[in-house]
């Protein structure tokens, strides 16, 4: 089997350790079915993706629409190392997971509208649902059509990036998952996490402006009394479908 390809966008220790031991747990990889680049600990390598079954772009505290004077120098970086590997991807039609950030990085590059305008969420889970299209994708076979998961984003798509099928939605904000050509998938929300994740990323993020440092113990308590299982079916759902 070809590994995947897991690209992280996190530039703290902790929370990168979590995301990716996450994204192991829930999607069915080893360790050893995966190559992990850390683009906060260096540049994008030269790579061959004929190497690799797959890409999955974790999340971070980056915003994609951020104007340029206002991005901390690492994360104007490590966006740029990633931005620089979607034409390649989109090209090949590479099977593609972008969580959260990697939703933003995929819209941009398909000339889609990223802002903070409309759309971003608190913390927490949140009700979703599959739209037709989402109904009858491959990823969502045998799922449900109404699904909780766990969000939190200051940015969100605006409006469906050209070319780009809507597979899911939530009240507050309509693109949480999209898909490019065949292969390319995205969601607003976290396929990787679960109340553990979401209960470190609290504590590891609440003084990045997603809420009021003084609600951090009771987000906490709300998202430990969520069952979030779903979205956690579609990650292993894409690697089941393209491992090897």
């Amino acid at each position: 089997m070809k590994p995947f390809l897991i690209i992280q966008l996190r530039p703290e220790d902790e929370a990168a350790d979590e995301e990716y031991a996450a994204l192991l747990a829930r999607s069915g990889l080893t360790a050893a079915e995966t190559r992990r680049i850390r683009l906060d600990q260096q540049a994008l390598p030269a790579l061959s993706l004929e190497a690799y079954s797959g890409v999955i772009v974790g999340g971070g505290p980056g915003c994609v629409s951020d104007a340029p004077e206002d991005k901390d120098p690492l994360e104007a970086r490590i966006e740029a190392d990633i931005l620089s590997l979607m034409p390649e991807i989109t090209r090949r039609d590479m099977p593609y997971m972008g969580c959260c950030y990697g939703l933003g990085i995929l819209a941009k590059h398909l000339g889609g509208e990223v802002s903070k305008a409309r759309y971003g969420e608190p913390i927490g889970a949140v009700e979703c649902r599959l739209t037709e299209n989402g109904a009858a994708d491959p990823l969502m076979a045998g799922l449900p059509r109404d699904f909780k998961a766990f969000v939190g984003h200051k940015e969100a798509v605006q409006a469906l990036p050209p070319g780009a099928v809507h597979l899911a939605r939530s009240d507050l904000c309509p693109y949480q998952m999209i898909r490019a050509g065949k292969n390319l998938y995205a969601t607003q929300f976290h396929p990787e996490a679960d109340s553990a994740s979401f209960v470190m990323r609290i504590d590891i993020y609440r003084h990045r402006g997603y809420f009021a440092p003084e609600e951090a113990d009771a987000l906490k308590a709300n998202v430990q009394a969520e069952e979030v299982t779903v979205p956690e079916r579609m990650l292993r759902a894409f690697v089941g479908r393209y491992r090897g």
